[in-house]
């Protein structure tokens, strides 16, 4: 009997495939269903998943080919504003000053509105409304009136984009405007970036000017008399010009944040330049972007062809083994990680993950084009490794569709993952 029941068990295990069958390993079963699931979401997937606390490689799909990054590029350009600026870091508007104020805090000369491509500086109810904070043309005014006493000004009052160059769009507009891409005009001197409707609908004709004109209201707005045939225009300040008063952007890790989480076209262009200005020598786009590549190349070793800050440009290219790369040397630092959108919770992925393991344990950035899907960032497994990944997945009909394939299959499996 006890023979026959060694030859019966035997017999069973053989029927249903050995062992090794009957229990498929944790790396097997992830790699199966994530294999499944880009079949599922079709087109031209790339795909690279790569376990933090071992260094070991979980999946990949052809990991090494190119594909269009969409928003994703906006993990180069807020790395690179990042290591580059430093996380306390803030950009300024200033006001500097040629002339003088006499016995009756009147002020007679020329004051300068230099703008320093901080992307928050506006009125206080779109800074509240857009960003939860940032840097106001009433507090500059405010500001102002405190370092110097003025009551009245008699003279000129100038506002000076010169910081970056006249270009309001990116490649992908032809450096033109366009509201609806880019999500404002680009502008070292930029209100309420560059809308003329608390909306967003209209484009404010001449930016710089309109500027401008905000601050002289803020300063009549505060007491100040500043005369109607007051000359208000827009010029670059003197070298003798002296600075009289300052007003802060947050800073660079709460302006990433407010890029990354609802992926932001306008702050990553407007970071772009102003990487640019400050570390590449001009205020451009090219500038900025030549200086983000040099980044990735030195801090990371990758070399992906980029020549814009959002993504936009469809001649943006990026392999998922790039992009796990950078996240794998980025996962230590707390104000990137912070930046991006936390699945179920917040930005992007607010809506997605919902009611499952990834929810608040996988951290992301979505890159969307109307052929483009892609889902890169951080999942915290099951087991208690941290995972870094990158779906991108080009070629396509339906976004929102494969969207929910990554978020809500593909990454779930990841956070589920317990190796």
């Amino acid at each position: 009997m006890r023979r026959f029941l060694v030859t019966l068990g035997a017999a069973i295990a053989l029927a249903a495939g050995g062992p090794a069958a009957a229990a498929a390993s944790p790396q097997t079963t992830l790699s199966d269903a994530l294999a499944r699931e880009m079949h599922t979401a079709g087109g031209a997937g790339s795909a690279y998943v790569l376990d933090l606390s071992t260094g070991k490689p979980l999946f990949s799909r052809v990991p090494g080919a190119g594909r269009l990054p969409a928003s994703v590029e906006k993990l180069y350009t807020t790395s690179t504003a990042l290591l580059r600026f430093g996380a306390d870091a803030t950009l300024s508007t200033r006001v500097l000053a040629t002339g003088f104020i006499d016995s009756h805090h009147g002020f007679h000369g020329i004051l300068w509105l230099k703008g320093g491509g901080d992307p928050t500086f506006g009125s206080a109810a779109f800074d509240r409304s857009a960003y939860g904070t940032g840097a106001t043309v009433g507090r500059l005014a405010g500001n102002l009136i405190h370092s110097t006493g003025i009551r009245s000004i008699h003279g000129r009052i100038v506002g000076d984009d010169s910081y970056f160059d006249t270009a309001r769009g990116t490649p992908a507009t032809g450096y033109g405007p366009d509201l609806a891409d880019v999500e404002g005009l680009l502008s070292a001197l930029a209100y309420d970036r560059g809308f003329a409707t608390f909306q967003g609908t209209i484009g404010q004709r001449r930016p710089t000017l309109y500027a401008t004109q905000q601050f002289v209201g803020a300063l009549r707005a505060r007491g100040v008399k500043v005369p109607a045939n007051t000359p208000v225009y827009t010029g670059h300040a003197t070298a003798t010009a002296e600075q009289v008063a300052v007003v802060h952007s947050p800073p660079i890790a709460k302006l990433i944040q407010l890029t990354n989480t609802p992926s932001d076209n306008y702050l990553a262009e407007m970071l772009l330049k102003g990487i640019g200005a400050r570390f590449g020598g001009a205020g451009s786009t090219a500038a900025g972007a030549a200086v983000v590549r040099a980044e990735l190349a030195d801090q990371f070793g990758i070399r992906p062809r980029l020549d814009d800050g959002s993504g936009l440009s469809r001649d943006d290219s990026t392999s998922p083994i790039q992009v796990v790369t950078l996240l794998s040397q980025m996962a230590a630092d707390p104000d990137f990680f912070d930046s991006l959108a936390v699945g179920g919770e917040t930005g992007t992925l607010q809506d997605s993950m919902k009611g499952t393991i990834a929810q608040g344990n996988c951290h992301g950035k979505t890159g969307t084009l109307h052929d483009v899907a892609n889902l890169v960032g951080y999942c915290h497994a099951r087991d208690g490794h941290m995972l870094a990944f990158a779906f991108l997945i080009n070629a396509i009909s339906d976004p929102t569709f494969v969207h929910s394939v990554e978020a809500n299959q593909m990454a779930v499996a990841l956070a589920g993952y317990n190796g």
